[in-house]
């Protein structure tokens, strides 16, 4: 069964779990959200069910601009309380996030806001590379390099770039951690990344 990036998007956003995780839930669920969410909550991966539907319209907005004044972002993190906006984890993780932002220059902050374009670029570029292969296996092939360059250019399939705070962690684990110890549904809202002369 095909699962949509949206079906994927909407359990997350139900849940708080993990982009893979959801994927997983549903391809074992058949598609079916509800089914999905249950399962989830039996493996301890979401806490509530409901917890993606309670609004995060408080947060902060961090900044990071590198020493040599030519690189910088500005990030937005949403949570659910005034409370948590201002805890010290929820402040530092969206400032690292400003600085990871800064370094790694991703393009979106999730796999939705890759441009569709894009993605069928690379798709078709591994098509190339790998005509040669078995037609029983090419479209794995093909998948997978298309999700290797997808790990490189979305914020939350990227590893954290101080891989010695946040030992090897993508942005998502560490967003997922943070949302499980505050209880709030954490969002990445949005980014801007500036560098001069880009």
């Amino acid at each position: 069964m095909s699962i949509s990036a949206q079906d994927v998007k909407a359990l997350r956003e139900r849940t708080g779990a993990g982009m893979m995780d959801c994927r997983k839930a549903l391809v074992e669920a058949d598609g079916d959200i509800e089914k999905a969410i249950e399962a989830l909550r039996i493996k301890g991966i979401a806490k509530a069910g409901r917890r993606g539907e309670r609004a995060a319209s408080e947060g902060t907005v961090q900044s990071y601009i590198h020493a040599n004044g030519k690189i910088g972002a500005l990030v937005e993190v949403d949570c659910e309380t005034d409370f948590v906006g201002r805890n010290e984890d929820f402040v530092g993780f969206a400032r690292d996030l400003a600085l990871h932002i800064a370094a790694a220059g991703p393009v979106s902050v999730d796999d939705e806001g890759v441009p569709a374009e894009d993605v069928e670029r690379e798709r078709r570029i591994a098509e190339e590379q790998f005509a040669d292969r078995p037609d029983r296996i090419r479209p794995n092939i093909v998948q997978g390099r298309v999700d290797s360059w997808l790990k490189d250019v979305v914020l939350l399939r990227q590893v954290h770039v101080n891989t010695e705070k946040y030992e090897g962690q993508t942005i998502e684990q560490i967003r997922a951690a943070l949302a499980s110890r505050t209880g709030e549904n954490i969002v990445i809202r949005r980014f801007t990344r500036f560098a001069v002369g880009d």
